[in-house]
C-alpha cells in the first residue's frame, strides 16, 4: 500500500511540477511566428495578384494568336483563289496564243 501511495504522490509530483506554461511565455512564443506568417501571407497575396496578371496576359496572347491564325486562314484563301484564278488566266492565254499561232 506503501509503494503505491508513493507512486501516486511521485505521479502528481511530476504533474503538477511542469504544470502549463504560463499566458506570457505562450505570447513570447508565438509573437514571432505570428510576425512570420503575417509576412508570408503579404507574398502569397503578391504572388497570387502577379500570377492573376500572368494569366490575363496569357489569355490575351492566346486570342491574338487565335485571331492571328484565323487571319492567316483568309489569308490563305484568298491566296488559293488567286492562284486558281492565275491558272485559268494562263490556260486561256494559252488557249489565246494557239489560236493566234494557228492563224
Amino acid at each position: 500500500m506503501m509503494k503505491k501511495l508513493l507512486v501516486l504522490a511521485l505521479c502528481a509530483l511530476f504533474t503538477f511540477a511542469f504544470g502549463c506554461a504560463s499566458k506570457d511565455y505562450v505570447k513570447q512564443e508565438i509573437d514571432p511566428l505570428v510576425d512570420r506568417i503575417g509576412k508570408l501571407e503579404n507574398k502569397v497575396n503578391a504572388l497570387e495578384s502577379k500570377v492573376d496578371a500572368l494569366g490575363k496576359k496569357v489569355d490575351e496572347c492566346c486570342n491574338k494568336a487565335d485571331e492571328a491564325a484565323k487571319k492567316a486562314e483568309a489569308a490563305a484563301k484568298r491566296a488559293e483563289d488567286a492562284a486558281a484564278r492565275a491558272e485559268a488566266a494562263a490556260q486561256k492565254a494559252g488557249k489565246a496564243f494557239e489560236l493566234q499561232q494557228k492563224k
